[in-house]
């Protein structure tokens, strides 16, 4: 079995590069069995998810990464990520929660389930 703490830390960078830069690049990583509930609002298949992330008006973001945890989980990787979002022009970070399921496919992963949600101040 592979090292899930190295497949997991390699995973979170490469999606949280892509997604600040080109959204669209993180088709390859859905399929069409693959989940995404952003902020409740749930989207099934990987072109459904990627239009869905795309459509999204966050131009000029930057992902922060504070937290990654990893759990083996049926024959996949449970990733658990906090962090921070920062828009392009604002000062004020907006913090995060990602949990993401992923399934080896051949010698890769990719995305079952994933969740998003903002984590708002009391």
């Amino acid at each position: 079995m592979a090292d899930i703490n190295a497949v997991a830390q390699q995973f979170v960078t490469y999606y949280y590069q892509t997604f600040d830069a080109n959204r669209a690049g993180l088709g390859p990583l859905y399929r069409p069995n693959s989940m995404l509930s952003f902020e409740g609002a749930q989207t099934q298949g990987a072109d459904a998810v990627v239009e869905k992330l795309a459509s999204l008006p966050l131009d000029g973001l930057r992902h922060n990464v504070s937290t990654m945890d990893a759990q083996p989980a049926d024959g996949g990787v449970l990733v658990l990520v906090t962090g921070q979002l920062l828009a392009s022009g604002e000062s004020n970070p907006q913090f995060f929660t990602q949990n993401f399921l992923l399934k080896p496919d051949g010698g890769s992963y990719y995305i079952q389930n994933d969740i998003f949600r903002l984590v708002y101040g009391l």
